[in-house]
């Protein structure tokens, strides 16, 4: 197959698809994996796709290594965030045994939670200490102490986390695409939502409009792993049946 072809089945499949891995491209254009890789490389620098580990992903399809610092996403789409965070709360009963993701997004829900008689889990050292000022039953997983995020990861928390079966679960997300799932950039951060999912009979993932169509380093839940809190719903997800608007 001619070099200009392969070119043109990429470029047809990343529009189709949004984002493609080398070993799929190897399948489908029937080509060693070190000419797959060139060609990914040539297309990137001629600017028609973005070229990521592993694969490759259509221009407008933005996948970002970088992780905010708590500060920093406090204060994007503030008021929608509240909206979420409030209806989540909602969701929560008296008998509920809860797990609570770190995040700015499920941080805000503590403002609504005055006076629930629900126990909480969390790795979030910020949300516990609050919940705990609160009057509210609260465990804090124990592991290594993420600074940008606030958050406990490592194999630690994740042992503690698998002693336990949560009733609910709210997580935040750094982005949300159907073939990629829900996605953070810290690998470390992500096999401890995963585990969580994992523990919970109903997960939510709060997340607000800016988030869907954004891949971050790491996928730690499909698309269908979770019920989706948002306040406005973009065109290409409104079909999703796991997708709630607040």
């Amino acid at each position: 197959m001619l070099t200009e072809q392969r070119h043109e089945i990429i470029l047809r499949l990343l529009e189709e698809k949004k984002s493609i891995t080398v070993t799929e491209l190897k399948e489908l254009l029937d080509a060693s994996e070190s000419t797959v890789r060139r060609d990914i490389t040539a297309l990137d620098k001629a600017g028609k796709l973005t070229k990521v580990f592993g694969g490759a992903v259509a221009l407008n399809h933005k996948v970002t290594a970088y992780e905010p610092t708590v500060a920093q996403k406090s204060e994007l789409n503030k008021e929608e965030k509240k909206k979420i965070a409030k209806y989540a709360a909602s969701l929560i009963l008296p008998d509920d045994f809860v797990y609570l993701d770190a995040g700015t997004t499920t941080g805000l829900m503590l403002e609504y939670l005055e006076g629930t008689q629900a126990s909480f889990v969390t790795n979030a050292v910020s949300h516990a200490q609050t919940l705990a000022k609160m009057g509210i039953r609260v465990y804090l997983i124990g592991g290594e102490l993420k600074s940008s995020t606030e958050a406990v990861v490592g194999s630690q928390a994740m042992q503690m986390i698998q002693m336990y079966h949560f009733t609910k679960g709210f997580f935040g997300t750094n982005g949300i695409a159907k073939r990629e799932g829900f996605t953070t950039p810290d690998a470390n951060e992500a096999i401890v939502k995963s585990t969580a999912m994992k523990q919970c009979k109903d997960v939510y993932v709060l997340a607000d409009t800016t988030k869907f169509g954004q891949v971050s380093s790491v996928t730690f839940g499909e698309f269908a792993d979770g019920c989706i809190l948002t306040e406005e719903i973009p065109e290409e997800y409104r079909e999703s049946r796991n997708i709630l608007k607040v």
